[in-house]
């Protein structure tokens, strides 16, 4: 027997029906919009949630994420509000005495924020953790403060490149200390901390992430064990990904989507690991490090797509984004454009990309994975990116308009655990992105974070990502203030509330106006998260 439910006296975001109050889901599938009346009627005996005026919206996909990194910040050492290097290390002192004898995994400092505007030194580190294994991962996740203690673990980190005898390990040095460290949690609590994260990112409003592992990010069996719990279907989905060149036959035992994630080209801005074509303007001994050349990406193009597998790599620099673009155009001599497009091949960031790059690999059928939250975090003419590149590069990182208009699929994710799970705050991001010129409007930011994130896994059937009939009923219910729609003007775009514009109306998501909070998370009919009424805000 079919079982239906009849969703009455909300706002439903439907393209099929703009001012739909109430929504019909049978056997886990939408089977139709429209208004209350209309809706008892049709469905007499359909077991009724009453919204009370709640949104209803597609639940969003977040479209790169690590998820026991995040899952470990939620019951580990967060230090993403330390102010201050002292903050820093006192945070690190109570949580030893908290967790005697326990491996300490921390994330999130932030030294640029600092007045010291340095991080502490590994003598500092080992004077407040006591002797204990300590791996504390700087806010991009590109490097990362160590304790003696944990050296002695990974003996392969010294006299490898991005060594420090002193300071922050970077590169090889780093993936070897980060590997040390991930052997060194135990089977529950990974397993503690993917569960913790996922149920988070279901309290968001979340109902799928792409995760993005590889060898130097989480290993085989993180990954594995990520898939099973979500093959138990009570939380969001997760599309996996395998960051490592010619690994056909761990993709196929893994079963992900494809070879990519951070499979990385170059590293990160924060860390000066990103691939610049001129050195850093904050220090001038380095242009960052390249790790994948144009053949080595073409190779990979060329096999995953004769696998019929998705490629993908992470790429944020300008030297990095050449080489990348150099690699596909390498690929399409030997596949054809044509071949190579039809996968639907990611790019993780794709920071520092022109307008002509982003004209070429939209021919190439690219998918741009990218986080507005970063923009928020470190843009504008006075923050991180400005500091490290100089404010005439600093202020031309993520173009979302560029890569759009040049007919990018965009798939908006959080990074997590280097920006936080909020997909309203990355929407409100893209939109009021902090260079002028670079933002997109608040329907095709939406659009970026829901259906586009599908589209980058490969489910494009036309209706997934939207609520129409025939769609899987995957939403998510929120209680907001008023709807309004972004109208169009002969001289701006403008917000407004006109019901005359015939779109589904968004949230206010002008800067300061507050954002939309979570009620009910539902995948394919099946309900993941229901707020308590008595969770604080």
């Amino acid at each position: 027997m079919s079982e239906t439910t009849l969703l009455l006296g909300g706002r439903i975001h439907s393209p099929a029906d703009a001012d739909a109050t109430a929504m019909a889901v049978i056997d886990g599938t939408i089977a139709w919009v429209g208004s209350d009346r209309v809706g008892r009627a049709l469905h007499p005996e359909a077991e009724v949630v009453e919204l009370g005026g709640a949104f209803v919206a597609p639940a969003f996909v977040d479209a790169h994420v690590h998820a026991t990194s995040s899952g470990l910040l939620i019951n580990g050492l967060d230090l993403t509000g330390c102010a201050s290097l002292t903050e820093f290390l006192h945070a690190l002192r109570d949580h030893v005495e908290e967790h005697p004898g326990a491996l300490v995994w921390g994330h999130g400092w932030d030294e640029t924020w600092w007045p010291e505007r340095r991080p502490p030194s590994r003598a500092e580190i080992d004077n407040a953790c006591g002797g204990a294994p300590v791996y504390l991962s700087r806010i991009d996740v590109h490097s990362a403060l160590v304790s003696s203690a944990l050296i002695e673990r990974a003996p392969l980190a010294k006299d490898t490149e991005g060594w420090s005898p002193d300071g922050p390990l970077t590169r090889v040095s780093h993936h070897h200390a980060r590997s040390a460290a991930r052997e060194s949690l135990g089977l529950a609590q990974r397993r503690e901390a993917q569960l913790a994260f996922l149920r988070h990112a279901a309290s968001c409003g979340v109902a799928a992430v792409h995760e993005c592992a590889g060898p130097d990010i989480s290993g085989a069996d993180d990954l594995r064990d990520l898939l099973e719990l979500s093959a138990r279907g009570d939380v969001p989905e997760v599309v996996g990904y395998w960051g490592e060149l010619g690994a056909l036959e761990t993709a196929r035992e893994l079963g992900v989507r494809g070879l990519g994630g951070d499979l990385f080209v170059d590293g990160a801005v924060g860390s000066r690991t990103a691939a610049l074509g001129a050195p850093y303007a904050d220090d001038p001994t380095t242009s960052g490090v390249l790790y994948l050349d144009a053949e080595a990406v073409a190779e990979h193009l060329v096999d995953c797509t004769r696998q019929g597998l998705q490629a993908g790599f992470h790429v944020i620099g300008d030297a990095g984004v050449a080489e990348a673009c150099e690699g596909f155009r390498r690929a399409a001599k030997v596949l054809g454009v044509p071949a190579l497009a039809s996968m639907r091949h990611r790019l993780e960031h794709l920071e520092m990309v022109t307008a002509e790059q982003a004209a070429e690999l939209g021919a190439f059928g690219v998918v741009a994975s990218v986080q507005p939250q970063f923009d928020a975090a470190w843009g504008g003419p006075s923050d991180m990116y400005a500091r490290r590149l100089g404010v005439p590069r600093g202020t031309r990182l993520n173009p979302f308009s560029a890569l759009a208009a040049n007919g990018i699929v965009l798939a908006f994710g959080s990074d997590a655990p280097v920006t936080p799970v909020d997909p309203w705050a990355a929407v409100r991001a893209a939109v009021h992105h902090r260079t002028d010129g670079f933002g997109i409007s608040p329907r095709a930011a939406f659009t970026a974070h829901t259906r586009g994130g599908w589209r980058a896994a490969g489910v494009d059937d036309g209706v997934t990502g939207a609520l129409v009939p025939g769609a899987p009923a995957t939403y998510a219910v929120w209680e907001t203030g008023d709807l309004v729609v972004t109208a169009p003007d002969s001289r701006v775009q403008r917000w407004s509330t006109d019901p005359r514009a015939g779109v589904p109306p968004l949230p206010d998501l002008s800067p300061g106006a507050p954002l939309p909070r979570c009620q009910r998370t539902v995948l394919r009919g099946r309900t993941l998260y229901v707020r308590d009424p008595d969770e604080e805000d």
